[in-house]
């Protein structure tokens, strides 16, 4: 598959990108280098693969949530723009119906 500088001008527009011309140059060669890979990729028989999200076996080590009281709960409250008893003030971000 190839790739033009017109098709790099194109999505450089959409992306809000403001490419010079040897940047679009450049891009379209190493665009045109990655899809090719791609196309080879293609070429692979992949019928016998199974899917899979992710190319090393990883598990998800999760521990339940335990609140606890933090001892120094002034230095924390210190630390707040603005305060109300004791806990922080924020500013509203929903407005009441």
């Amino acid at each position: 598959m190839t790739i033009d500088r017109e098709q790099v001008s194109k999505v450089a527009y959409l992306a809000r990108l403001e490419l010079t011309p040897e940047e679009e140059e450049k891009f379209t060669a190493q665009l045109g280098e990655i899809l090719d890979y791609f196309e080879q990729l293609n070429e692979l028989d992949t019928a016998q693969v199974p899917p899979m999200t992710r190319a090393i076996e990883m598990s998800n080590i999760t521990r339940p949530d335990q609140g606890e009281p933090y001892p120094q709960r002034d230095h924390i409250l210190a630390n707040a723009p603005e305060q109300e008893g004791d806990y922080f003030k924020v500013p509203r971000i929903m407005a009441e119906e």
